[in-house]
């Protein structure tokens, strides 16, 4: 490319030149976001993998304010202000993470011993209650459930909804029902879960945990277990 000063001199620009610049500036900016996504996590998730470090977490999902020991944290917090908190226990006492523990805690067996939990922002969820009348129903077989084991009562799902390959085990504690909607054992689900969803802890928070059905029996004690164990996180 040639240009033409004011004296008449004509000058060459490579048509290159600007091309070059621009991938230059591209590639600096793609490392340096790069670099901000790898860049390390402050504290004992370095590598975002369980850590059995006691050192207390502070973490705020809107008006609920914890404080949580870092071995019961799945993986580390992004800042202190989150929508999402995932946790892990051991049953039956709920202890956290530890190195000796690692392998019970990396299991998937059927009869692990790993409860999951999750405390999340959510303004539109639904009580026990009307998650029962108003998500689950429509998709039984009969409305009235069933007398089962451990003080449950079972609702059977049509196998042409979406939740064909699951039953509904419903109870009551101090708290009210709890709804435990448990995978059934098939050749490729050898190892089923039992979820609790969404039940209140406070505004506009609620908490859902899950733990192997074959802890099933135990559901009572697995709840009051979970709601020590997230007493003993508030913050107050």
């Amino acid at each position: 490319m040639a240009a033409v000063s004011e004296q008449g001199e004509i000058h060459q620009h490579s048509g290159w030149l600007i091309p070059l610049v621009l991938f230059v500036t591209i590639l600096v900016l793609s490392g340096l976001l790069l670099l901000y996504y790898l860049r390390p996590v402050p504290g004992p998730f370095r590598d975002n993998r369980p850590t059995a470090a006691v050192t207390r977490v502070s973490a705020t999902i809107r008006s609920l304010k914890l404080e949580i020991p870092a071995n019961y944290l799945e993986s580390g917090l992004r800042g202190k202000d989150v929508d999402v908190v995932s946790l892990f226990a051991l049953l039956p006492d709920m202890r956290g993470y530890s190195d000796a523990d690692a392998a019970l805690f990396a299991g998937n067996a059927a009869d692990s011993p790993v409860l999951h939990l999750l405390i999340r922002a959510d303004t539109n969820s639904l009580d026990p209650a009307h998650r029962l009348e108003r998500i689950y129903k429509p998709y039984l077989r009969e409305a009235r459930g069933k007398p089962d084991m451990f003080g449950l009562t079972r609702y059977d799902f049509r196998a042409d909804s979406g939740y064909g390959r699951d039953d509904l085990f419903v109870g009551d504690d101090a708290k009210g029902p709890v709804l435990l909607l448990c995978e059934r054992a098939a050749q490729d689900l050898p190892s089923p879960n039992c979820l609790a969803i969404d039940r209140p802890i406070a505004r506009d928070v609620n908490l859902s945990y899950r733990f192997k059905r074959s802890q099933l029996a135990r559901w009572r004690e697995i709840g009051a277990g979970v709601d020590r164990l997230v007493a003993g996180f508030l913050r107050r």
